[in-house]
């Protein structure tokens, strides 16, 4: 097993391992990987969508994405990235083409329960763009004023799954009312104990105990210490890719550049945390 960091503080690869085959000694190493560079990438896989999630089970509990109609038909724990992005008509639909893309963002942030972890399986790549951008949410914090982390240390943000923007529609009818999740902005790590600016701008409504306007004021402010100069990472996608972030930590988006006749297709699982470690977060 060969392990490399991609990034100043966020990314690491690994490579020279059968993730059909590895050991719970194999996977420690790899966990730990992961919890302490924020994206973990395994290269050269051949899965199934059955190994796949028997190793997308070993982080935590595989869940169904809320958004029904990109569910695969017959693992309704995958979610399928990138397919029927021509409407019937012939014209692109942009919501399926530029998903993850319409700006920095954390999974999940509008469940009770947010999502621990994401995981991509690279199935079809194109020949340009398709990149994933991470950053580290440490890093975003760190670089926060101390009257900021002061301000916020205890306080609640509310989230949607369509925020301001009401941007649900991936989502069923029937799921479009669901009520905000409240969530900290400062955010202790369950596992690693540090803290990070847990947040997302697409999702957020408003910061709880904050009149409208300083809630807009701390919102808008919160984004410009989001994304880091060193705490950055570029993913170029290989079909046999598996990549995994962590949602508690980190942000993403996808660089929604790709060629619209090429195909960029992933399988998708969302992780949320074992029950040992629900209970380490609430602590």
């Amino acid at each position: 097993m060969d392990i490399r960091l991609q990034g100043d503080q966020i990314g690491v690869q690994v490579s020279g391992v059968d993730l059909r085959a590895i050991d719970d000694a194999q996977f420690a190493r790899i966990y730990q990987a992961w919890l302490d560079h924020n994206v973990l990438v395994v290269t050269g896989q051949t899965l199934t969508i059955d190994d796949f999630l028997v190793y997308s089970r070993r982080f935590g509990i595989v869940t169904p994405h809320p958004s029904k109609s990109t569910r695969h038909p017959d693992y309704p724990d995958i979610t399928l990235l990138g397919v029927n992005k021509f409407n019937a008509d012939g014209k692109l639909n942009e919501a399926i083409y530029r998903r993850g893309a319409e700006g920095w963002h954390t999974d999940g942030a509008y469940d009770p329960v947010p999502f621990k972890a994401t995981q991509l399986y690279g199935i079809a790549i194109p020949d340009t763009g398709g990149d994933t951008l991470f950053a580290s949410g440490y890093a975003a914090y760190e670089a926060m004023p101390d009257r900021l982390k002061t301000r916020l240390d205890e306080a609640l943000g509310a989230f949607t799954y369509g925020g301001r923007r009401q941007s649900t529609a991936l989502l069923n009818p029937e799921d479009r009312a669901r009520p905000p999740a409240m969530h900290r902005i400062v955010r202790t790590h369950a596992e690693t104990r540090r803290k990070s600016l847990y947040f997302d701008p697409g999702k957020i409504l408003f910061i709880e105990g904050a009149e409208q306007q300083e809630s807009d004021d701390l919102i808008e402010e919160l984004t410009t210490y989001m994304i880091q100069p060193l705490g950055q990472y570029r993913h170029k996608w290989s079909v046999g890719d598996v990549v995994i972030w962590d949602n508690r930590c980190s942000y993403h988006k996808a660089a929604g550049d790709y060629p619209p006749d090429q195909d960029r297709i992933h399988w998708r699982v969302s992780i949320q945390e074992f029950p040992a470690e629900r209970q380490m977060a609430a602590e």
